[in-house]
């Protein structure tokens, strides 16, 4: 359901269950004057919480690819929907590829942990 931004803006605790009902952001913040930022863990995370919330139109949402200052690439995906009344600005943020950390490293932290295989 996409509503126009004139649409009757819903109270903020209708609108954060809301978003938890039809997504699974890891952080809402409400930043005032009917304006929330809303972070998912994952990209598929957000294109799942768009589709379900009906927002999943042209234009909506960009993606981004690049390389952050200390090397490691990432992939972005963000959208500004109006939604219930409230002006969203959803975004997550991936890094595609990893380097797997050493076996000398691995041991050392599973041991710090106390973890046993």
């Amino acid at each position: 359901m996409t509503d126009a931004p004139t649409a009757t803006r819903i109270p903020r605790r209708a609108v954060m269950a809301a978003l938890l009902l039809t997504g699974a952001p890891n952080t809402i913040r409400d930043l005032g004057d009917g304006k929330l930022s809303v972070d998912f863990d994952t990209i598929a995370d957000l294109r799942a919480w768009l589709t379900a919330a009906g927002l999943d139109t042209p234009g909506q949402p960009i993606e981004h690819q690049g390389t952050l200052t200390d090397g490691r690439p990432y992939r972005s995906l963000a959208a500004w929907p109006t939604w219930h009344g409230w002006k969203i600005s959803a975004h997550a943020m991936e890094h595609p590829t990893t380097t797997p950390l050493d076996t000398d490293t691995t041991t050392a932290l599973t041991a710090l942990a106390g973890v046993t295989s």
